[in-house]
């Protein structure tokens, strides 16, 4: 066990939130200096509120290979949607590794960090009630499906209650701990007929300071009109102005020891799960004052300074990949573009990785509801991974198992690698592997280019279709459906350009025309469908009969042309006893109850500048219809 090591991987939401931020740097903390490997798992989904879009991101946790690491750690609290949730819990009890969870104990199975939730939020409501005269109180809940929420929810009832206050309905809002939710929440409450609160008690941090900022463009003074309340004592929380008066949590603490407990339970130990003491912080927002609030003021501004320029930096970033990505038409340019700003995002390594036929039209592929179903909820067993950036290098890997999760293996320990999701809507395209930086949780703009590059691959992919479809289009337009060869437009667009060439260069015009014989007997005596099958062998003899410089057409109904540059009377000779005899051999050959038979008629001409090419094909067609005229009656049934 000493020389091995360790893997582990990291199921979470959004991961550039400070609460999942500061239990990150614990995980990472730990992880490195144990010399462990760990792979995030990430998705950014409930940002914007659209399903199809949800669809896509929840599908990174179906790309973890389970046999590739030794234990697995779960942020599911950071996971709204209840069914994706279940799917996780569900993948990661069939694959019997050691399991830490954080802040959950509907599993018994698993080994949980907590951090008590209910002691900190019953401290916080009963302050607002009992310090600041607070009776009308209003409630920014996260999901009940979640286990912090919960309790976090059941402690502000329990409290209200307590203190013989209602518990309105219309006074609680259930949001997903996002900052949206917030904001959402504030609106709903303004607009309703009930007297404003008192107070908004939130249940996380991200959502109080939305909900504040929301009040302050409204006109309402924070905590002189409401007082605010939030969760998690976050950085933004702490310097806010008014500070928030919230709840402190050892989240770092948090994330170091469920690193350290899930190494001690793959060494086989005993392990029992493990809670961790929050505490009140009463700060400005509900009137309180702190006399730690200047102290950090020096540090803050150099904090703002540096967050402030990152995000100008970030946004440049951001604007010169997108304008980069517009002028691209293909994969191998798209590729070049980011790869010309990939290294500004600061980190060991980045691949990006697509499924196989990424580029297939949808429609065409995957008809089929299961088909459909295993692109949008699954990757392809093999990906390609078009641009690898590595240490100043660029490279690219044509095929790689997805099983194997990274296109190159990295070597050693202590490498942070992050899985995000790469699609368009749900439909899933590949994902991207960024190994050791800290862009997709620091920066404000991970989310935003990891969109950008996936619509710009989706662009490129529709583009390609398109022209799929104009080149699709364009041939049907050319070819005769029926026999496979020029159609009357096909043969003018390519014979134009050869009569002129001929014309300018001086070379000899070869023209032979040609009319099925006896295509009324067959259709008649036989049915159509035999009709069309002369019609197709016939078309496929005089097809064989064009060497290079010529090409054929079906002309019109039974009428076949053969146009053939630099020609001499030797080559027309050749190529009429050529299609005789070839035209005899197919006879031979098919059996059928009729003979294929036809007449032609060939004309070899210079070409003068006072000729039309359907004047010369006049002439072939002349000289071939007095050839069926002294043709014998001609006996199509076999003898």
């Amino acid at each position: 066990m000493a020389d091995k090591i360790i893997e582990i991987a990291v199921l979470v939401a959004g991961i550039d939130e400070e609460y999942q931020c500061s239990v990150i740097n614990g995980i990472n903390s730990c992880a490195k200096e144990r010399n462990m490997n760990v792979s995030y798992f990430s998705g950014f989904s409930g940002v914007i509120s659209n399903g199809r879009y949800d669809v896509g991101e929840y599908n990174i946790y179906n790309l973890v290979n389970y046999q590739k690491f030794d234990g697995v750690i779960l942020m599911t609290n950071t996971i709204g949607d209840p069914v994706e949730k279940n799917k996780i819990i569900q993948n990661v009890k069939d694959s019997k590794l050691p399991v830490v969870v954080l802040d959950c104990d509907d599993y018994p199975e698993f080994l949980n960090i907590s951090i008590d939730n209910t002691a900190a939020m019953r401290e916080i409501v009963k302050h607002v009630i009992k310090v600041h005269g607070a009776q009308r109180i209003n409630y920014i809940s996260g999901p009940l499906a979640n286990p912090e929420a919960m309790d976090r929810y059941d402690a502000f009832i329990n409290v209200l209650a307590e203190n013989s206050i209602t518990a309105e309905s219309e006074r609680i809002y259930f949001g997903e701990f996002r900052a949206i939710d917030g904001v959402r929440a504030v609106r709903k409450f303004t607009a309703s007929e009930l007297p404003l609160p008192d107070a908004i008690i939130c249940a996380n941090d991200a959502m109080a300071l939305a909900a504040a900022s929301e009040l302050d463009k409204l006109g309402y003074s924070i905590p002189d009109d409401i007082i605010i309340t939030g969760f998690d004592n976050t950085y933004n929380a702490q310097h806010y102005y008014p500070a928030l008066t919230t709840v402190a949590r050892p989240l770092n603490e948090m994330g170091y020891s469920a690193c350290d407990a899930l190494l001690r339970l793959i060494s086989g130990e005993e392990c029992k799960s493990i809670s961790l003491e929050a505490y009140p912080v009463f700060s400005e927002s509900c009137g309180c004052s702190s006399a730690d609030l200047c102290e950090g003021i020096k540090q803050y501004k150099k904090s703002a300074f540096k967050i402030i320029d990152g995000c100008r930096t970030n946004i440049s970033l951001l604007n010169r990949i997108t304008t980069a990505l517009a002028e691209t038409e293909n994969s191998e340019e798209a590729m070049e573009a980011i790869g010309r700003f990939i290294h500004e995002i600061e980190c060991e390594s980045c691949a990006l990785c697509l499924i196989s036929e990424w580029d297939i039209n949808f429609s065409d592929q995957w008809s089929g509801s299961s088909e459909r179903n295993g692109r949008v909820y699954g990757y392809s067993k093999k990906m390609s991974a078009p641009l690898i950036w590595s240490n100043g290098k660029i490279s690219s890997v044509d095929s790689f198992n997805t099983a194997d999760l990274f296109p190159v293996p990295h070597n050693g320990g202590g490498n942070i690698s992050y899985f995000l999701p790469l699609h368009f809507r749900e439909i899933c395209l590949g994902y991207y592997v960024i190994t050791n930086g800290d862009f997709p949780t620091n920066s404000m703009i991970c989310h935003s280019l990891m969109m950008n590059i996936s619509n710009s691959i989706e662009n490129i992919r529709k583009l390609i279709h398109l022209n799929n479809v104009i080149t699709e289009l364009d041939r049907l337009y050319v070819i005769d459906p029926l026999c496979g060869i020029f159609n009357r437009n096909g043969f003018i667009r390519t014979a134009d350009s050869m009569f002129n060439k001929c014309r300018t260069a001086g070379k000899n015009l070869m023209i032979s025309f040609i009319d099925m014989d006896g295509l009324k007997y067959i259709n008649d005596n036989f049915g159509h469908k035999e009709g069309d099958f002369a019609l197709q062998r016939l078309a496929s003899v005089i097809n064989s009969c064009c060497k290079n410089n010529s090409i054929c057409a079906r002309f019109g109904g039974d009428e076949f042309i053969i146009l053939g540059a630099d020609s001499s009377e030797e080559d027309a000779e050749m190529l009429e006893q050529m299609f005789m005899s070839s035209l005899n051999n197919l006879n031979s050959i098919i059996g059928k109850p009729y003979e294929i038979e036809a007449s032609i008629g060939t004309i070899v001409t210079p070409v003068n500048t006072d000729m039309k090419l359907f004047g010369l094909i006049s002439q072939a067609d002349k000289i071939m219809y007095e050839r069926k005229k002294r043709k014998k009656n001609s006996k199509y049934l076999r003898k």
